[in-house]
């Protein structure tokens, strides 16, 4: 849009919803004109463009960056812009791979790890819910669980996690994953995703009492996979041998590392 003003082009074509489609705007000289009809003033067009680590919801010509702090977890959470999706930011920490590779395409790497996705699958950890909503598209139902409501207030923010709230095949779970498995069913998911946050941020999420309760609701012959990091990195190595061995010890077969997509895969 400041290029556009640089050249006195009067019309331009960008994205206003990080990368998911394209619209036509007006370039005046007190602004950009949005589809809806508000402008957009330089100023903040300016100020935006600077804060390059940012994304910003546009509200009657303002601009507000996506970032929260919960009172419940003491965590910041903002959203991340890349070339294709957004990640989340948790107190500074990436939930998602963005060196040679965006979010999205992160996803789909877990996804194929765990492929076929069908039946009932359990997604342990929502944050932007890109898992379950992947997932929705081939499983007959997704239960999807997320620590902290501020994550899902972050997720209203984006458009690319709008399938989280509006379709009907996933239902959304607030707690703990330690606790919530707890109290479900036995042998009731086909298809587990486990994609914890980093150890420091939720070593009980890589237990061996957590895998039990994993192992005791997948049905047989049911499929897990979980995300470790990157096994190359030293810190990743050690936490992926550990995971497998714990794995094994909880009952888990055919206990395999899944490198493209950073993670294990194990069978029940």
């Amino acid at each position: 849009m400041l290029e556009a003003r640089g050249k006195g082009v009067g019309r331009i074509s960008v994205s206003l919803d990080l990368n998911l489609s394209r619209a036509d705007m007006t370039v005046g000289d007190e602004g950009v004109r949005l589809p809806e009809g508000e402008w957009l003033g330089w100023q903040i067009l300016e100020s935006i463009a600077e804060a390059e680590t940012s994304c910003f919801v546009i509200t009657k010509g303002e601009a507000q960056a996506v970032h929260f702090f919960s009172k419940a977890t003491e965590r910041a959470y903002s959203l991340y812009p890349t070339s294709g999706a957004p990640t989340l930011l948790v107190s500074g920490i990436p939930m998602h791979r963005i060196k040679d590779t965006d979010p999205y395409a992160d996803t789909l790497e877990k996804i194929r790890a765990t492929r076929p996705v069908v039946g009932q699958v359990l997604d342990t950890a929502t944050g932007l819910g890109y898992t379950a909503i992947e997932a929705a598209k081939t499983a007959a139902h997704v239960t999807s669980i997320e620590l902290d409501p501020t994550v899902l207030e972050v997720c209203r923010c984006n458009p690319w996690s709008q399938a989280l709230f509006n379709n009907p095949k996933i239902t959304q779970v607030i707690g703990d994953s330690f606790d919530v498995v707890q109290d479900l069913e036995d042998a009731n998911f086909t298809r587990i995703i486990h994609d914890p946050p980093v150890f420091a941020l939720a070593g009980d999420l890589y237990s061996g009492e957590f895998y039990r309760e994993l192992y005791r609701v997948l049905r047989n012959n049911g499929r897990l996979f979980h995300y470790v990091g990157d096994p190359e990195s030293k810190s990743g190595h050690s936490i992926t041998v550990g995971v497998m061995r714990r794995l094994e010890q909880a009952g888990f077969r055919e206990v395999r590392k899944a490198p493209r997509a950073f993670g294990v895969v194990a069978v029940k």
